[in-house]
This record gives C-alpha cells, sequence and structure tokens, in this order.
C-alpha cells in the first residue's frame, strides 16, 4: 500500500498553484490547501472568465481565471480558485478551499467542497466530492459520491491486507490518481485511495486501498422473467 504523492500523481506542473505538491503523502495536498488560498487570494472577486447568465452567487474571495465559463445558477463561496478554461455547469455549488485546475468542468447540480482538481479532471453532473484530490483528468461519474466523514466522526484510517495508515483527520474523501475514472453512482467510502489508470466501473462501491492500473466492479447476475401485457393509464 503506497501513501506517497508521486505513486498517484505523476504532474505536479497541472497543479494551478504552487506549494501544494511535496515529498509526502497524497493527503498532505489537503493540508496544504487553507495557507496557499490565503496566500493567493487578498483582493475579493476577481473574475477573468465568461459568465453565461446573471443569475450567479459569489461569497467572499473568489479567482476565476480567464476562458472559464460559469453558467446560470452556479454559486461559488470563497476561498476558491478556479484555473483557465474550466466549464462550471449550472447549478453547480463550489465550496469553500477548493482550488479547480486549468481545462477542468465541474457537472450540472454537482457540488466540490475543499477539494483539488489537477488539470483536465472532470466531475459529472450530479456528483459530491469532497475533501479530495483528483489527479490530471480524472473522471468523476454522474451521481458519484466521495463520502468524506464516518459516521462515529473519528479520525479516518486506510487498511490493506495488514497495513494501516490512519490520515489523522476526521475529514476525508477521494484521493484519486492521475486518469482514473469512477464511473455512474458509485460510492466511495471516506479516506478510499486509488491509483493512476484505475476504472471503477459503475455503481461500484470501494474503500480502503486500490492500486494502480486495475479494473474493479462488483459481479453481477441479470435475470429476466415473463412480464404479463398489462396497458397502463
Amino acid at each position: 500500500m503506497s501513501m506517497q504523492i508521486d505513486y498517484y500523481f505523476a504532474h505536479p506542473d497541472k497543479l494551478p498553484l504552487p506549494g501544494l505538491y511535496g515529498d509526502g503523502a497524497a493527503v498532505d495536498i489537503l493540508r496544504k490547501i487553507k495557507p496557499v488560498l490565503e496566500a493567493k487570494l487578498k483582493k475579493g472577486i476577481e473574475s477573468l472568465g465568461t459568465k453565461k447568465s446573471s443569475c450567479l452567487s459569489f461569497y467572499g474571495d473568489v479567482y476565476v481565471g480567464e476562458g472559464t465559463v460559469l453558467y446560470n445558477d452556479v454559486t461559488i463561496i470563497g476561498p476558491v480558485y478556479i484555473g483557465k478554461n474550466c466549464e462550471i455547469m449550472p447549478g453547480a455549488i463550489i465550496r469553500p478551499y477548493t482550488i479547480i485546475g486549468d481545462g477542468c468542468s465541474i457537472g450540472h447540480g454537482s457540488e466540490v467542497k475543499k477539494s483539488v482538481l489537477f488539470g483536465g479532471a472532470k466531475v459529472a453532473s450530479l456528483a459530491f466530492v469532497g475533501d479530495s484530490v483528483l489527479g490530471k483528468s480524472a473522471r468523476i461519474g454522474s451521481g458519484a459520491i466521495t463520502a468524506n466523514r464516518r459516521f462515529d466522526q473519528k479520525d479516518i484510517a486506510i487498511k490493506h491486507d495488514v497495513e494501516k495508515y490512519n490520515i489523522g483527520d476526521s475529514y476525508c474523501g477521494l484521493i484519486l490518481g492521475d486518469s482514473s475514472r469512477l464511473g455512474a453512482n458509485c460510492v466511495t467510502q471516506p479516506g478510499t485511495h486509488i491509483g493512476p489508470y484505475t476504472w471503477i466501473y459503475p455503481m461500484t462501491t470501494v474503500r480502503g486501498f486500490i492500486p494502480r492500473e486495475r479494473r474493479v466492479y462488483h459481479p453481477a447476475e441479470i435475470l429476466m422473467e415473463d412480464n404479463e401485457i398489462v396497458e397502463l393509464s
């Protein structure tokens, strides 16, 4: 089981702000969000992007990069940094301490909270991404949920075989490596770590450590039976 940052993320140049990458664990990126953002955002709202609607809500310090498009009913609660050439689709909510790299997209009705997205990462519609890090070109499918806190609110620990790694925090969602994918309606349990180039198939629930370059799915059997003809009103 590897917790090291370079196991999951091989493209530090795809982070929009300096100071997030380092030599430690991948989850250390989450701990660096607050000081990095507070050092960057000191001028309040600064938007170089394109607003496709006047129906937008900005609160606190927000930076929106050049070429980024914000559609109607988007809510951004700072401090938030959004890079260049992104798409924030209608009804999306970006919550505090989120850093979104260049060329990313956040889908309709999705919510992103205290997370870092490397350049090219995408979140499809109606998903929740909380306290998570998404690598370069990683994908979150529609309706996916990254659970970010235990029911008992205790610190999160990752277990794999006989190894155990304590995150040291009661909040941690998903570490998703470069170019990995969560299919539609997947759920990841708090603290899940998924290596790069791994695909989690739709409707799959995962936890703990999942190595790089895997395909993960629940075995399923589809049953078919005869059905009577009924005309419904």
